[in-house]
């Protein structure tokens, strides 16, 4: 049980490094309470699917590369629910530049039909290395294209 549970979370920063947003979906609830303010200030706000992947669309394929690597993973399991606490660090790439955030996430998952499903994304205790101006010239990167 608890394999399927890290493998969902794995699969959600593999399918977002692959830009395999199907493999993202598929790691998905209905609907996900997504908490990034701890990186981007915005408050948390409950999305679907389409939504999450929507956003990052217009941000990841802006890096020639991401790499993010979970590790230390807490599982509490609740019968049909759980939650895991991790570690993370991601690596993007443009040109000659780099930047990388290092934080904890806490994860809620739930189980469905189809498996293991996240329904909540928490990042929190951020620390931020590299180029902090990254993100924004992925965006024109992906602006640029379309």
């Amino acid at each position: 049980m608890e394999t399927e549970i890290t493998n969902t979370v794995k699969n959600l920063f593999s399918g977002a490094d692959e830009r395999d947003w199907e493999k993202v979906k598929n790691t998905f609830a209905d609907q996900v309470l997504l908490d990034y303010s701890a990186l981007s200030g915005s408050p948390s706000s409950l999305l679907t699917p389409e939504d999450i992947i929507t956003a990052w669309k217009g941000l990841l394929p802006g890096f020639d590369m991401t790499h993010h690597q979970p590790a230390g993973f807490t599982i509490k399991q609740n019968g049909d629910e759980a939650t895991v606490h991790y570690f993370a660090k991601a690596d993007h790439f443009l040109g000659e530049d780099n930047w990388t955030v290092e934080a904890n996430y806490d994860t809620g998952l739930i189980k469905t039909a189809d498996g293991w499903r996240i329904n909540s994304h928490k990042i929190s205790n951020v620390k931020q290395s590299g180029n902090a101006d990254l993100p924004a010239k992925a965006m024109e990167v992906v602006k640029n294209k379309a």
